[in-house]
């Protein structure tokens, strides 16, 4: 059995920052430097390890014996400009403003756009979640290409190349991966004060490399004009729409731009991505085409053709490569680390907003900010990543698996964005339009190129974002279906509240709480609780938690509080989609309001509920088997809402949909 969930109709927040977060804002703007480093090891490091494949896979989509030099160029030029007009046009200096008060993120700009709207629309609430889901398949395709790409390079470490084969690499990636995401539930905190030192190491590494080499084919930097590009896609056609898929992959990684930034903040994360990771990543992606143009200079001259190598580990020196080596494994895990988190905190947004059941969360660090684990989110992302590497085997292959996700969610994200700007921002249509159907036709290009990898890989992420919408949209039409359910069989609270004060029941001492998702009706544990108890609590409060379409609510904004007379309080608890619920702490803020508890001598009642599958559901038949196999393994709401468990009460009864 299991309880109703307690979720409400978002309602519109207000219209500035609190004036907590102008005191967070002005601790930010001390601490700016510091938070530039922070932001380098948390927000950077998937687009920071896109070097390790990226150009290789771009390059080796064009025939061996078609490729000539203007080709590298071309690639080059294609790989800088989705730097350029992807990463820093689009995300760095426009969507870093469409922030939800200071968070940012598919679901932030999902509840931005609904309070532009003014309520939930099926489409606005749709798009939200194809982003969500689409995310959680880049969560599971980020760890295994990474780490495998690193691992590979020991095939080019000198001594190394003749028995570090497949089956090796394979077996050395899962060994790094198991031991990081079993090290997820003792949190990240401490480790993670080394993530900025660290990557700004490696990002100094990765333009030290390309400056070092580029004297090699100094023509290469002719690749900044993007007519380079433009010649390239026309001359090679359905072959150079290939290349473009795979070019995207030096941009992966550019959402978790907007997805960090209420850890970071928006300037400090632009400032190091112009100050430090565009400048490296450029002069890396320059030293690549210069070693792979030398390289093919040479081949041509001794009439062969051109072998596919990986171009980045050929970059470092035979003496220190497999110091680089470790290094970019290093890299890549703090990179597969970011994007855990960032499914960890996606996970408690969706749960938040309604779009999944309940999970128990744990918070790792009392002083770090995000620090949270969800124990069914990390081993059902490992489990994903083991089979992506043992089906896939190599990071070339699975490459063709990773831009669909990517790509499918920035075009969401694009389209979320035309709302909040004419909504929110109040543009006209034709600036509107002007902005961001150029954005859109970009993303489109990319995701169509994309989908010509479907039947070679790119099917995993379309499977995966299918089947987690499916959970999400079976889990928000059964909640729906289970409320309409429970409004129409249930007593009006008007009603009970009449009845009682015309046949006063019987009173006992203390106070009483009732969770409750709906406003209007009478709690069925209340029901219950006079059916078998006959008697009344001095104090009945029934207590319903709302949540907001804002990431964080106000402490002064936190309890709403309504006397209904004869010793029954209606009491309304506000919590944002980046909180965590805690009730005894919310109900400490109600004494100045003039309700006082004790929570040693209150007792909080909860509507169990066993859920049926009912063939009169407008779910089928297996739709509503998922739905009751979700609400049966939601978290106890106990533990969730932080609810002292000598406290509790539960009162249950069997509900069919």
């Amino acid at each position: 059995m299991t309880s109703e969930p307690s979720l409400a109709a978002s309602e519109p927040p207000a219209a500035h920052p609190s004036p907590e977060q102008h005191a967070a804002h002005g601790h930010a703007a001390q601490r700016f430097w510091p938070l530039v480093l922070g932001s380098i090891g948390v927000v950077f490091g998937d687009i920071g390890t896109s070097p390790l494949y990226a150009f290789r896979d771009a390059l080796a989509e064009i025939p061996a014996e078609r490729l000539v030099q203007a080709d590298i160029l071309g690639v080059l030029s294609l790989a800088l400009w989705a730097l350029i007009l992807v990463v820093t046009a689009k995300y760095v200096l426009f969507l870093m403003r469409a922030d939800n008060n200071g968070e940012g993120g598919v679901l932030s700009l999902m509840a931005l756009a609904q309070r532009g709207l003014k309520s939930q629309t099926v489409g606005v609430f749709a798009l939200g979640a194809i982003g969500a889901a689409l995310f959680y398949g880049d969560g599971v395709i980020t760890p295994a290409i990474s780490v495998l790409s690193a691992v590979e390079g020991m095939k080019s470490v000198r001594g190394f190349s003749h028995w570090f084969g497949t089956e090796e690499v394979i077996i050395v990636t899962l060994l790094i991966l198991t031991a990081l995401f079993a090290y997820q539930s003792h949190g990240t905190a401490k480790v993670g004060r080394l993530f900025g030192p660290v990557m700004v190491i490696w990002f100094l590494g990765l333009g030290a490399m390309g400056l070092m080499h580029i004297k090699d084919s100094p023509g290469v930097l002719a690749a900044v004009s993007p007519t380079y590009a433009v010649v390239f896609l026309l001359k090679h056609q359905l072959v150079g729409f290939l290349v473009l898929g795979a070019v995207f992959l030096t941009v992966t990684g550019a959402e978790a731009l907007t997805a960090d930034m209420g850890h970071f903040g928006r300037l400090p994360i632009q400032a190091a991505w112009f100050a430090l990771v565009f400048p490296c990543l450029a002069l890396n992606y320059f030293g690549q085409a210069a070693v792979a143009s030398k390289a093919l200079a040479h081949a041509h001259a001794m009439h062969q053709l051109l072998d596919k190598q990986d171009w980045f580990f050929l970059m470092a020196p035979p003496q220190f490569r497999i110091g680089w080596v470790v290094m970019a494994a290093v890299a890549t895990v703090i990179a597969s680390q970011a994007v855990i988190t960032g499914a960890f905190s996606l996970t408690q947004q969706a749960i938040q907003l309604g779009l999944l059941p309940r999970m128990n969360i744990k918070i790792t660090s009392a002083t770090e900010a995000g620090q949270i684990y969800v124990a069914p989110i990390n081993w059902l992302l490992f489990v994903g990543v083991v089979l992506l590497v043992l089906s896939f085997r190599s990071s070339d292959a699975l490459a063709h698996a990773y831009g669909i996700s990517v790509t499918g969610t920035m075009v969401v994200t694009t389209c979320l964005a035309f709302i909040v700007v004419r909504r929110c921002w109040n543009w006209k249509l034709p600036l509107a339009l002007a902005v961001l159907v150029p954005l859109l036709a970009l993303d489109l290009t990319f995701f169509t190129a994309n989908l010509l990898k479907v039947l070679t890989g790119g099917w995993v992420p379309l499977m995966l974002g299918g089947g987690l919408c499916l959970v999400m949209a079976t889990w928000v039409q059964g909640t729906r279906q289970l409320r309409a359910k429970l409004i129409k069989e249930g007593l009006p609270l008007a009603d009970f509240l009449k009845i009682i004060s015309q046949r006063a029941p019987g009173r006992v001492a203390g106070t009483a709480v009732y969770l409750t998702s709906e406003p209007a009706t009478t709690p069925a544990a209340l029901m219950h609780s006079m059916k078998h108890y006959r008697v009344l609590h001095e104090k009945n409060v029934m207590l319903r938690v709302v949540n907001e379409s804002r990431p964080f609510v106000d402490a002064d904004n936190r309890v709403e509080i309504t006397d209904l007379g004869g010793g029954f309080w209606y009491l309304i608890v506000r919590y944002g989609y980046m909180e965590t619920p805690n009730i005894p702490k919310a109900l400490t803020g109600c004494r100045k309001l003039g309700l006082k508890f004790d929570i040693m001598a209150t007792t909080f009642f909860l509507s169990r509920r066993a859920i049926v599958a009912s063939s009169a559901s407008k779910l089928p038949a297996w739709r509503r088997q998922l739905y009751v196999f979700m609400m049966k393994n939601a978290a106890d709401p106990t533990s969730f809402f932080h609810l002292p468990p000598g406290r509790v009460v539960e009162l249950g009864t069997q509900v069919s949909i």
